[in-house]
């Protein structure tokens, strides 16, 4: 087990998040998902509730800032009227980058889970771990790996139609 929860605890909403890459693709953007699940019930032996769900967005909103794990949490923060999103969980497809890692450490997620590693832009622990840079005043659990496989393959499928 990792932190709290094993790894096997998140695929649900990594499933959802995986929906949301679908959908990002068939849009014409790069296929990456994001989950906000919210604390876990007390006495819960599971995670929390799902309380916002995205995928990137940013050529149609041509926002460079679009980006899955943004989006969710921003809708994370609206729905509980509060930015500070301790407690919760952040689930995303592909590794964060520098910018949404750095989120969800200003979002004070507790923890951040994903599938597939990013090793041209992740900052989850493949280029840079802004997640656990023991400079900043908030490092969140981070469990990697879940169903890495799926996630991976949706961004191959994607990139291979692109090069034709």
């Amino acid at each position: 087990m990792i932190g709290s929860q094993p790894p096997r605890a998140y695929e649900a909403a990594m499933r959802l998040a995986l929906a949301e890459a679908v959908r990002a693709a068939g849009r014409g953007e790069v296929p990456v998902g994001a989950v906000v699940l919210g604390p876990p019930e007390p006495g819960s032996p599971g995670p929390g509730r799902v309380l916002a769900a995205a995928g990137n967005d940013r050529e149609a909103s041509a926002d460079p800032t679009a980006h899955a794990e943004v989006l969710a949490l921003r809708a994370a923060a609206a729905k509980t009227g509060d930015w500070r999103l301790t407690g919760c969980t952040l689930v995303v497809t592909l590794e964060p980058c520098t910018m949404c890692a750095g989120a969800a450490v200003l979002a004070r997620v507790d923890r951040v889970v994903y599938g597939a590693v990013d090793e041209k832009a992740g900052a989850a622990g493949s280029l840079w771990d802004v997640l656990r840079d023991r400079r900043l005043n908030h490092r969140p659990e981070v469990v990697m790996g879940v169903l890495a496989g799926e996630c991976a393959a949706v961004l191959t499928e994607f990139f291979e139609g692109r090069r034709g």
